[in-house]
């Protein structure tokens, strides 16, 4: 893997050969290790420099921007003072765990000087590197040229191509409070469909889906993506995990519903989204889903037409820990029978409405796991089509029975 970024990036090229010790790392940096500077006292230490990398497809990337990240204290010059120019400031990122001998505390920002732009990695590293080291190297006769091996291009255990997105945000730290989660999606109807197409773009670890239905005309109105005529007729189960095995690992959609003949298969599972348009299945849902301590959220949406013949209607997102689950069961936010007068049965397109019940049902499984700022007491949530009023009823009281 290394060795192909090298081929196709002449630059990377370049700093190999003149004995820089490399690696990449997952979060989408690159590493550049044993740079030599002087410490406020004239003593020699060894950082390593940090600079994002801009992918524009899985292996070639390009410079675009003048700043770098520093592991180590303030580099000094012979005379004792800070090295002049660095400008930037204390700073942190989250690299992978793999690298965690490497602690950013600051960042520098020096413009190149005629063009305003770096040509390449090559010609940015070398601009750091001779004011970072230079004193070193005249002092100590230090050398950041080591052609130490470290070669290591961390693998994405989950994507297939590389979560530029969270590096170019640093949120490095937030995505791993996802990393190991099993998450089941039981429904992959039109919100199902939706919570999907979300849940695959995070990095959590694996994705079950259970759906025993078949993709017709009518299902493309109403989920994500673009429609192949291949895929009429197919289990939706099928359709789904050919659009995004692709993009990403650990996915397993069931072509089956979900039952007690079929309750093994959330042995792993750490959370579960519910989206099922029929109250008896919600029913037997919730009762395996209970029963085996799972947390998980129940959507649901209801639409009817209004006096004036248009349509209203209210969306849904309930969340059952494992702590409160019997309790929120008992206030009846979900049906679990059947409701005749539901118009939702027929085939009204309504991929707004199905979207935004499944962004309600992430937004709030996100908070739950520290990604979104919440107390997370939330476990009713309702949005009001008519109005675009959104309640939500808070987490029990300690002392409630």
């Amino acid at each position: 893997m290394f060795q192909k970024l090298v081929n196709l990036n002449s630059d990377l090229q370049q700093l190999v050969d003149k004995g820089y010790a490399l690696s990449v790392d997952t979060t989408n940096h690159l590493i550049v290790h044993d740079i030599p500077y002087l410490d406020s006292t004239g003593q020699l230490r060894i950082g390593a420099i940090v600079c994002k990398l801009k992918f524009l497809d899985k292996f070639r990337f390009e410079q675009n921007d003048h700043q770098i990240y520093f592991a180590g204290d303030t580099p000094h010059a012979a005379d004792g003072n800070p090295v002049r120019g660095l400008g930037g400031g204390a700073c942190t990122i989250n690299l992978s765990p793999t690298f965690n001998d490497v602690v950013v505390q600051r960042s520098f920002s020096v413009k190149p000087k005629g063009a305003g732009k770096y040509k390449d990695h090559f010609h940015k590293l070398e601009t750091y590197v001779g004011m970072i080291s230079g004193p070193a190297i005249n002092k100590h006769n230090a050398n950041p040229y080591t052609f130490r091996l470290r070669e290591e291009v961390l693998e994405d255990p989950v994507f297939k191509f590389r979560d530029t997105l969270t590096s170019r945000s640093d949120l490095g730290d937030l995505s791993e409070r996802l990393s190991n989660e099993v998450v089941a999606i039981i429904g992959l109807g039109g919100t199902g469909a939706y919570l999907l197409d979300f849940l695959s773009k995070t990095p959590v670890k694996e994705i079950i889906g259970f759906d025993h239905d078949y993709f017709h005309v009518h299902n493309t109105y109403r989920s994500p993506g673009r429609l192949d005529e291949e895929e009429l007729g197919l289990p939706k189960a099928k359709v789904y995990e050919r659009r995004y095995q692709n993009f990403r690992h650990g996915l397993s959609l069931k072509n089956q519903c979900l039952d007690e003949e079929s309750s093994h298969l959330l042995e792993n599972v750490t959370f579960a989204f519910v989206c099922v348009d029929n109250g008896d299945s919600r029913k037997e849902i919730f009762d395996i889903l209970i029963r085996m301590r799972i947390p998980f959220i129940d959507t649901g949406l209801g639409v009817k037409r209004s006096s004036a013949g248009d349509l209203s209607g209210m969306l849904r997102a309930t969340y059952f820990s494992t702590e409160d689950a019997d309790r929120v069961r008992e206030k009846k936010c979900a049906n679990e029978s059947e409701d005749p007068n539901n118009l939702y049965k027929s085939n009204i397109q309504i991929s707004e409405l199905n979207a935004l019940n499944a962004c309600m049902a992430i937004l709030q499984y996100k908070q739950i796991k520290g990604f979104y700022e919440g107390e997370n007491r939330t476990f009713d949530t309702r949005f009001n089509v008519s109005s675009f009023l959104m309640v939500r009823e808070n987490a029990f009281n300690e002392n409630e029975d």
